[in-house]
């Protein structure tokens, strides 16, 4: 286990920190930094991304190594490994950094199965399924090698380019009956902006649950979309139907609701995509208009 790391932050928790001077790190330039970015470069802040190409700031290279050690904010969305521990650690090798802000974006999963309950930041997180077990491992070695850490347990993603339509579209779209089950989601705009709050208020060591906090059954979900776009709604497989994968049928197998006061409570932060319906107006909005993250 890598040693703590106790810094003397140059920030109070929820002192405001001015980003136009910022120099952020995003270490994974997947869907949520993709749209964050553009946010970030508006503000004034210096930022760059590592790349697993041969690029200038590739990915475990002492180029990012060096980039991490200067940054005052960092955003790490690279997930766990399937074998376990977290390869941007691996990669920072023991790499300290003064940044006010380090951002992990980690996954509701870790609640394991709350059989329909609520689960909030608070709890201990049981994971049942590897992918949660993998994720709360890597949360934990990022609090403990760098206590500035923030944790982001995310919902299903979804928004421009990363929605229902597309499937709806080439006909490939079905639904799964799972009788009983929600799926918590949240717009990756609605990510964008909680990232921005606690970017702009670090508050070391805090969790907090993103999710527009109206969980629904999928079916109901995919039905709404199916009317936007003018298209039936599209046709129901069992869950025990061999089409479905043994990865797809695991999603059904973790019934959860997430609770998101302490995001709205601590960084008065109020999704803009107050449910799956305003979401998905918006996403095929953009999507109609070329608009993808």
């Amino acid at each position: 286990m890598r040693p703590r790391v106790t810094l003397q932050l140059p920030f109070a928790r929820g002192r405001r920190a001015d980003l136009a001077d910022a120099d952020v790190l995003l270490v994974g330039e997947g869907y949520v930094a993709r749209a964050l970015r553009p946010d970030l470069d508006a503000t004034g802040a210096r930022v760059v991304a590592t790349s697993r190409d041969a690029g200038p700031l590739r990915f475990g290279s002492p180029a990012m190594r060096e980039a991490f050690a200067r940054a005052s904010h960092v955003l790490v969305s690279v997930p766990p490994s399937r074998a376990g521990g977290d390869p941007t650690l691996d990669a920072l090798d023991g790499a300290a950094t003064d940044a006010v802000w380090i951002g992990y974006l980690s996954a509701t999963s870790v609640y394991g199965d709350r059989a329909g309950g609520w689960a909030f930041e608070g709890e201990a997180p049981t994971p049942s399924l590897p992918r949660g077990v993998r994720r709360s491992g890597a949360e934990i070695a990022w609090l403990e090698a760098h206590p500035q850490t923030h944790l982001f347990r995310l919902a299903g993603i979804y928004g421009p380019g990363r929605s229902p339509f597309a499937k709806l579209r080439d006909g490939t779209a079905r639904v799964v009956h799972a009788p009983g089950h929600v799926v918590n989601r949240i717009h990756v705009d609605d990510i964008v902006s909680a990232l921005r709050a606690s970017m702009a208020a670090p508050c070391p060591g805090d969790i907090y649950n993103i999710a527009d906090g109206h969980p629904a059954p999928p079916a109901e979900v995919m039905n709404y979309a199916a009317g936007l776009s003018g298209r039936p709604p599209p046709p129901r497989v069992s869950l025990s139907d061999p089409s479905v994968s043994a990865m797809a049928r695991s999603f059904y197998a973790e019934t959860k609701r997430i609770d998101t006061s302490r995001a709205r409570e601590r960084l008065g932060w109020t999704p803009r995509h107050a449910d799956f319906r305003s979401g998905l107006r918006a996403t095929l909005a953009a999507e109609d208009q070329g608009r993808f993250v």
